[in-house]
This record gives structure tokens, C-alpha cells and sequence, in this order.
């Protein structure tokens, strides 16, 4: 075992060992195993992705619970692959045009297509090859990509039995349009963010009124966040109990500038409360509106290009950006002397959720899936726990959204993307542009809806035919991951062995976008959900609470981590930090946490490896002679693998973690490795350290997977080659839980108490390290003394101490220390060891100086105007401070007092 070397290099070893899994076929999943299975699809990140942090956090938790369930002895599938994300990748590859001076019109669809293929076979495998080198451990055979011919045939087979089953239509409405995109957005793409604008107060005239002296009868007063869509003004809405409108009946409006004529409506939803009372109503250019629109049979009047620009039916803005026409307009009104004010105006903003460019809410003819039949199962699902949500808290979010489901706009105005499977026959529809064409449901002479285009049209039998130019919204092929990964509509093997799958790791933003969508699919095309758990996980942050962003400059590189401080310190550091659905906030410092444990556990590995030589390991572990020390921590690793089990079978992945760093970190490397040491049966304490240390490698491996293998390649007498397919170490299994022994753990935790404060009162009083002290013991019970009296070599060499006196008429002596543990008394003289005034000196001292920085924390926190104006952050972080201040007093005081 002297080869081991002295320090732990992850660089050296973890590419290494990665290759030998593979090359292994470790990770491979047997479809036609008879055993119990487990799955997991993993959440398929975009070909334009890189690492990031939230990845990391993503898919180390899905490593957690594969791994887990391989060693449990379940068949396991991670079912990895990539999306096309049709948005952004048609803009990386446009971006990439743009240098050229090109743009994607000057190829045509079909060689710009062939870019976008090429630039994907280049580098969308990018992300693929990060995540190895996070340690997934996916079933890499098996990779598929949203866009191969399989999941391109389930995307057709569905848009095809959505459309007969009457649950796809096309038509008119409003929907989100991003102008720098050019295309239609679903409302989850659209995000809204509170923004401070303004709300525009215009003067609309009454017709017949000359003069603009007396509102509500020579004009009323509309308020607009939005000034330029009032070119496309039809109507202007009010309550019909609103008073101050009353006298307009049977009256008409003139637009302003446009001069267009607008009748005024009486209806029952206008909120009289909101700006005068008095709402504009631009069908075209409001979602609210149109509602309006169609219930009063009102025009729909679309004053914009698709890019946002005015169109001719803004009569002089025409060609205008819309926000140029918008400041246009105020400076024409108030020369009509039509404009009151502007007042600031916070309110929720639609943005894009590629570009993040201003979304335009837009009359578009797009193709739609009707949610609501699809959502009725879905809900029952969740509400009768046949899926459980990790935290509970998004179960009432998911049934919320979902019982409020709004139809689904899937048709995407670009060109990568799985193009829509509808043939139309000009011959039938004698159309001048296919986007004329409106589609209600099957039936429709001239539509074909299928697989492959057809010969000719199946109702006249001509040739002229021309494929909907839109692509599918790129959550379309997402919604059927689970089981169109696994070869559905083929009523596959993999189907039959491993849907429904076991658990779904994501993160909060995609709940409507994905998983919801997939219950839906899931009980809609294979009539089973497809999965049973949702695991949520926070959002990876800054250390101030910050989202992480490029544009803050606050982005961490999980890369640059592992590049650092290696794969396994990356993951348990940001297990160990991630509760269950918190936010995660992070810091380069943290990643401190994982490298220190790797080393500690390198080191006490190498140290135990290194101490068997001349030790006969052959034969089980005589319980006769075991020691209590061994008895402790075999009960312990007992203990820690019951409650490493049932944290990760309730998804407390911390949990898991801190428990694992408490047993090896403190019980076993601080405590037994050094008792173990004083051992005079060094065949017997080399089988425990062996027993318990390959125990820990197994529960450590899922979160710390290479260091674990290195270790375990080095381990004598293993079960299995490989750590990752050896047992999981569970409570009744491997005889563990005939260890259990509440008995030896209470006498071995007084024993640890006595040597701690033994410590504390050296540490404390700045006794020298060579110095040794006398420790005098009150101990009345009888299983005290016994204990200590057994135990004293392990006291005085680990305490650097004599014990002089145990008993219960032990009295304390002058000049001393004293401490409690339990029932037992520690009495340290310390009178010649230490410079008792001089120490006491110092302690005055050091409380005074925390005093006086308490003080001025206290001020701060005090100060009301500090807590109104201050971050939440900078008063959370002062309150901390306060409170480790506080305890830093309190502990000074008590050890002082301690002393007389």
C-alpha cells in the first residue's frame, strides 16, 4: 500500500476512471432485466448549452439517486439527450450569418438548414461532454436528440391524433410576438417583469363637440401604458354603473390624430378603479380587448410589422419603432392639446425568454392545442398523489396553473424546428398565402394531416401542394421525453421495462413549460403517468441572493471548479449546501467544504491502508473482542446508513450529505482512527477500520463518485470490482444491525465529552501544547467510574493529561477549571501552568472589543431608517453578525466563570 500518494490529485485520477466505467459499459441499462427497475429522463439541456451551475446542482442530484439505486441492486436507466431549442439556436447560427453579412432569407430554408445541422454536429455534443465530466453516470448508448428520427416521428404521430381527435386548430387571436425573434411565443415563454413605465392620460373627444372645455361631455379621459397601439383603437369601454359616463349613451368618440370614429361600450368587467375608469379597447394589440372585440363583434385593426414596426394603417408613423411612435404620438397629441399627463407606473411587462427583448401582445393566426381536456387526468394524478411533488408546497402551484390552463399556441414563425405536418391544396383552397387559411378541426377539404407528405390531395386529387411554413414550439417534442426517448408509438421493450419512470429532477422555472405538459402527454398517448415523483430544486444564486448572470459579472463556472478542486468536491459541496426546494447560495469559498473533505478522507484512507500491513484481515469480526471503541462506531456506521437511506428516500439530499461528514469527518477520521492507535488487538481494530471505512466509501459514492473508486481500486477482500456496483451498505444487510448497541454509543459519547472539555479548558487557556495538565474527576455513578477507570490511557494520551483522582468525594482544588459532561466533573488546576491574570486579562479584553462591535450593530439594526432603506441581504447578513457576536460574548463569560 505504499503507493498511495501522500496528496489527492482529481486532475490525475477522474478522466482516468470515467474511461474505465465506460469502457466497462457500467452505465449501461438492461432492457430485458427481470428485476425491480429505476428511472430517470433526464432533463434534456439545450445543444447550445454549456455547464452552468444550475446544471451542476441538476444533474449531481440525478447522479445521487442513479447511482443509489445501482448499488440497491435495482435496474437502472438515466435516459440522457439533448434539445434543438429552435429560438436559440436558429439565433446562434443567424448571429453567426450576421458576421458574414448575411442573413438566413439570402440561403433559403433548406440551406440554412444544413448550417444549423452542421453547426449542431460541431458543437451541440458540447454539453454532453461536460456533463461526463461532472461524473453522470447516464446510459450514454441510449442519447437522443429532440430532433432525430424517432422523436420527429412521435412529434408527428401526436400533432396528427391531437388533430383528428379535434384538439389542434388554427385561427386568429392574440398571442406574444417578439419582434426581434419574429415569431409567436407561449404565455410560460413570455416572462413578465415588474418594470417602471408610464401611464399616458389622452384627451378623446366627444363627435359633434367643437370645443374640449368640459370632460365627460366634450371628452373623456382614457389612461394607456401603451400610446402606440391606440392607432388601432376601435371602441373605448366603460362600466355601465360607472356615473361619471352615464350621459354618454347612444354617443360616438373620435380618435385622436387617427380621427377614426369609436363607439362606447357598457360593460360589466371595465374596473372603474383603474386610471379613469374608461379603457381603450384595440382588439388587435390586447388580449383583454380582444375578449371585448369579440363579444361586442368589434373590428380587429393590426397596426404592426412583425418587427414592431408601424405599418400603413398608422396612417404618418408608418415605419416607426414602436417605441419611436409612442413618444411621436405624445408630442403630437400635446400640440392637439389632447394630452393631460403621465404619471410613473409600475406594471408586469411580457419579455422574451431568449432575447429578452420587449414582448408585443399581437393578433397572429398561429396553430393552437386546446389544454383544458388534456389537463383533467393531469389533475386527478396529482390530487389522488399518484405523482408527489418534493416540496409538497408545488403541488397547490401545479393544480392552481393547471385548473386555470389557457390553450397552448404551438406553431413558432422560424425555421429550425420540427416543421408543422399539414399539406394544404391551393387547387381546394384557391388561397393567395397559406397563413390565410383558417382551420377549426378535421374535416376541412383540402387539408392533409399526417406522417409524410402526401402524392396528391386526398379530396381532389391535385398536386398543387404546399407544407405549413411553421415549426412547432420546441416544448412540443419536450412534452413527449419520457416516453418517445423510449421508442413510443413503438410498444417497445424499454417501454414495457422501464415507463412510467421513478423520479423527475428540475427546477421551478419549467414546471408549466415541461412538466406539466408531460403528465398531460403521458396519460394522453400511453394512458399511464410518466413518473412519480418531481423532485424541485431551488435556483443556483450568488452569495448575496442574486440570480447568476453573465451581465452581473456573478456567474461561478462549475468548469473552472472542477478544473480547481476536482468533480466530487464540486458535487458534495453544493449537496451539502442545497435543502430540499431552497434557493442555493453560492460562493467559490464553498467549494472549500468538498475539497477539504476529499483530502481528509484521502488521508485517513491512506493512513488506514498503510497501517494493515502485518494485519490478518481473513475471517469475520469476533464481537467477543471488540473493543467499546469499536463497538461505538460500528454501531454508529449503522445508524449513519439508516439515515442516509431514508433522507434520500424523502429527497433531503443535505440531510444525506451532512450525516455522511459527520460520521467520517468527526466520528470516524477525529475519534476512532486516533483511538484506534492505543489498539493492543491490531487484527481486530484493522478488520473495523477496514469494515467500517469500505462501508462509508459505498454511502459516500453516489455523492463523491471518483475519489470513492480510487479508494475502493485500493481496499482489500472487495465484493465487487467496481464501488459502483457493489451493495449498498442498508441497514439489514451485511449483519450491520447486529452491531447496533445504544449502550456502548452513550458511554462512548460521555467518554468524547470528557476528552472535549478536557481540550476546550487547554485550548482555551492557551496551555501549552507540551505542557501536560492534572485532571482530577467527580464521578459518583458507578457506570462512570467504571468507564473512566477503563478508559483512563485513552483519556491521558488523547487529553494530554493525568488523571489524578476519580470518585465521588472528589472536591474541587484552587485555581482550577472546571466543566460538566453529564453527570461527571472536570476539575483542571491550572496555578503554575498558565498566567492566570494575564490570561484573564486578555479574556476582559476580547469582550470588550465584541462589545463595542456589537454595539454599533445593534445602533445600525435599531435604526429604522437603515431596515426600510438596506437590501434584505445587508440586514440578514448585520442580524448574523449580531448573532455570532452575541454567542462569541456569552462563550468568553462562561469559560471565565468556570475559573476560580
Amino acid at each position: 500500500m505504499t503507493d498511495i500518494p501522500t496528496r489527492y490529485d482529481p486532475r490525475k485520477i477522474e478522466e482516468e476512471i470515467y474511461a474505465s466505467w465506460s469502457g466497462e459499459n457500467l452505465f449501461h441499462a438492461d432492457e430485458k432485466s427481470p428485476g425491480k427497475t429505476y428511472a430517470i429522463v433526464i432533463p434534456p439541456p439545450n445543444v447550445t448549452g454549456i455547464l452552468h451551475m444550475g446544471h451542476a446542482l441538476n444533474n449531481t442530484i440525478q447522479d445521487v439517486l442513479i447511482r443509489w439505486r445501482r448499488m440497491q441492486g435495482f435496474e437502472t436507466l438515466w435516459m440522457p439527450g439533448t434539445d434543438h431549442a429552435g429560438i436559440a439556436t436558429q439565433n446562434v447560427v443567424e448571429r453567426e450569418l450576421g458576421r458574414e453579412g448575411l442573413h438566413r432569407e439570402d440561403l433559403g430554408r433548406d440551406k440554412f438548414l444544413e448550417k444549423v445541422w452542421k453547426w449542431k454536429e460541431d458543437y451541440g455534443s458540447t454539453i454532453i461532454r461536460q456533463l461526463k465530466r461532472l461524473g453522470c453516470s447516464c446510459d450514454w448508448e441510449r442519447a437522443r436528440f429532440t430532433m432525430d428520427e424517432g422523436l420527429s416521428n412521435a412529434v408527428k404521430e401526436v400533432f396528427a391524433r391531437l388533430y383528428e381527435d379535434g384538439l389542434i386548430y388554427r385561427g386568429d387571436y392574440i398571442i406574444n410576438w417578439c419582434p426581434r425573434c419574429g415569431t409567436a411565443l407561449s404565455d410560460e415563454e413570455a416572462e413578465h417583469h415588474e418594470v417602471e413605465g408610464m401611464l399616458y392620460y389622452i384627451k378623446y373627444p366627444v363627435k359633434g363637440r367643437d370645443r374640449l372645455d368640459k370632460e365627460n361631455e366634450d371628452y373623456i379621459v382614457v389612461a394607456t401604458t401603451r400610446p402606440e397601439t391606440m392607432l388601432g383603437d376601435v371602441a373605448v369601454a366603460v362600466n355601465p354603473k360607472d356615473p361619471r359616463y352615464s350621459g354618454l349613451k347612444g354617443k360616438t368618440l373620435i380618435l385622436p390624430i387617427i380621427k377614426r370614429e369609436l363607439r362606447i361600450i357598457f360593460d360589466g368587467d371595465v374596473d372603474p378603479e383603474f386610471g379613469t375608469g374608461a379603457l381603450k379597447v384595440t382588439p388587435a394589440h390586447d388580449p383583454v380587448d380582444f375578449e371585448l372585440g369579440a363579444r361586442y363583434g368589434l373590428p380587429r385593426v393590426n397596426v404592426m410589422y412583425p418587427d414592431g414596426r408601424i405599418n400603413p394603417l398608422g396612417g404618418d408613423y408608418e415605419g416607426m419603432d414602436r417605441f419611436e411612435c409612442r413618444e411621436t404620438i405624445i408630442e403630437d397629441l400635446k400640440d392637439r392639446k389632447l394630452f393631460v399627463r403621465a404619471e410613473k407606473h409600475v406594471h408586469a411587462v411580457g419579455h422574451c425568454y431568449r432575447c429578452h427583448t420587449v414582448v408585443e401582445p399581437r393578433l397572429s393566426r398561429q396553430w393552437f392545442v386546446k389544454m383544458k381536456p388534456l389537463a383533467e387526468d393531469a389533475i386527478r394524478a396529482v390530487k389522488e398523489e399518484k405523482i408527489r411533488f418534493y416540496p409538497d408546497r408545488w403541488r397547490k402551484v401545479y393544480l392552481d396553473w393547471m385548473e386555470n390552463i389557457r390553450d397552448w399556441c404551438v406553431s413558432r414563425q422560424i425555421w429550425w424546428g420540427h416543421r408543422i405536418p399539414v399539406w394544404y391544396c391551393r387547387d381546394c383552397l384557391k388561397y393567395e398565402n397559406v397563413r390565410d387559411v383558417e382551420i377549426s378541426g378535421p374535416g376541412k377539404p383540402g387539408i392533409y394531416v399526417g406522417k409524410e407528405p402526401p402524392g396528391k390531395c386526398p379530396a381532389c386529387g391535385g398536386t398543387d401542394l404546399e407544407q405549413d411554413p411553421d415549426v412547432l414550439d420546441t416544448w412540443f417534442s419536450s412534452w413527449l421525453w419520457p416516453f418517445s426517448t423510449m421508442g413510443w408509438p413503438e410498444d417497445t421493450q424499454e417501454l414495457k421495462t422501464f415507463y412510467p419512470t421513478d423520479a423527475l429532477v428540475t427546477a421551478q422555472e419549467i414546471i408549466f413549460f415541461w412538466v406539466a405538459r408531460m403528465i398531460m402527454a403521458g396519460l394522453r398517448f400511453r394512458g399511464e403517468i410518466p413518473f412519480r415523483d418531481v423532485y424541485i430544486h431551488g435556483t443556483v444564486r450568488d452569495s448575496t441572493g442574486t440570480k447568476m448572470s453573465k451581465s452581473l459579472g456573478n456567474v461561478i463556472d462549475p468548469l473552472d471548479i472542477i478544473s480547481e478542486v476536482g468533480s466530487d468536491a464540486l458535487r458534495f459541496s453544493i449537496i451539502s449546501i442545497t435543502s430540499q426546494g431552497q434557493d442555493v447560495f453560492l460562493s467559490k469559498e464553498k467549494f472549500e467544504l468538498g475539497r477539504n473533505f476529499a483530502n481528509k478522507l484521502w488521508n485517513a484512507s491512506r493512513y488506514v491502508l498503510m497501517s494493515l500491513e502485518g494485519t490478518d484481515l481473513s475471517g469475520g469480526i469476533d464481537q467477543a473482542r471488540l473493543s467499546l471503541e469499536d463497538r461505538w462506531i460500528l454501531s454508529c456506521l449503522n445508524e449513519t446508513a439508516e439515515k442516509v437511506t431514508k433522507s434520500l428516500e424523502a429527497y433531503r439530499f443535505n440531510d444525506a450529505a451532512s450525516a455522511l461528514y459527520d460520521f467520517i469527518w468527526h466520528k470516524y477520521c477525529d475519534w476512532y482512527l486516533e483511538i484506534s492507535k492505543l489498539s493492543g488487538d491490531k487484527d481486530t481494530t484493522g478488520k473495523v477500520l477496514v469494515k467500517v471505512l469500505k462501508a462509508a466509501l459505498r454511502l459516500l459514492h453516489p455523492f463523491m463518485p471518483f475519489i470513492t473508486e480510487e479508494i475502493w481500486q485500493k481496499m482489500p477482500e472487495k465484493t465487487s470490482k467496481w464501488i459502483m456496483t457493489a451493495e449498498w451498505p442498508a441497514p439489514g444487510r451485511e449483519e450491520l444491525d447486529k452491531f447496533a448497541d445504544a449502550a456502548s454509543v452513550r458511554q462512548m459519547e460521555t467518554l468524547i465529552g470528557v476528552i472535549s472539555a478536557a481540550r476546550n479548558v487547554r485550548s482555551f487557556w492557551n496551555v501549552e501544547h507540551s505542557a501536560k495538565v492534572d485532571l482530577l474527576l467527580n464521578a459518583g455513578g458507578r457506570e462512570d467510574k467504571k468507564l473512566i477507570k477503563e478508559n483512563t490511557r485513552h483519556i491521558e494520551q488523547l487529553a494530554r493529561c493525568e488523571v489524578k483522582a476519580v470518585g465521588e468525594d472528589v472536591s474541587r482544588p484552587g485555581q482550577s477549571v472546571s466543566a460538566l459532561v453529564g453527570n461527571i466533573k472536570l476539575f483542571i488546576p491550572l496555578g503554575g501552568t498558565v498566567d492566570i491574570e494575564k490570561e484573564r486579562s486578555r479574556i476582559d479584553k476580547k469582550i470588550a472589543d465584541l462589545q463595542r462591535y456589537l454595539g454599533g450593530i445593534e445602533k445600525k439594526l435599531s435604526n429604522k431608517s437603515f431596515l426600510e432603506k438596506a437590501p434584505e441581504d445587508v440586514v440578514r447578513k448585520e442580524e448574523e453578525k449580531k448573532r455570532k457576536f452575541e454567542e462569541q460574548i456569552r462563550n468568553l463569560r462562561e469559560n471565565l466563570a468556570a475559573f476560580e
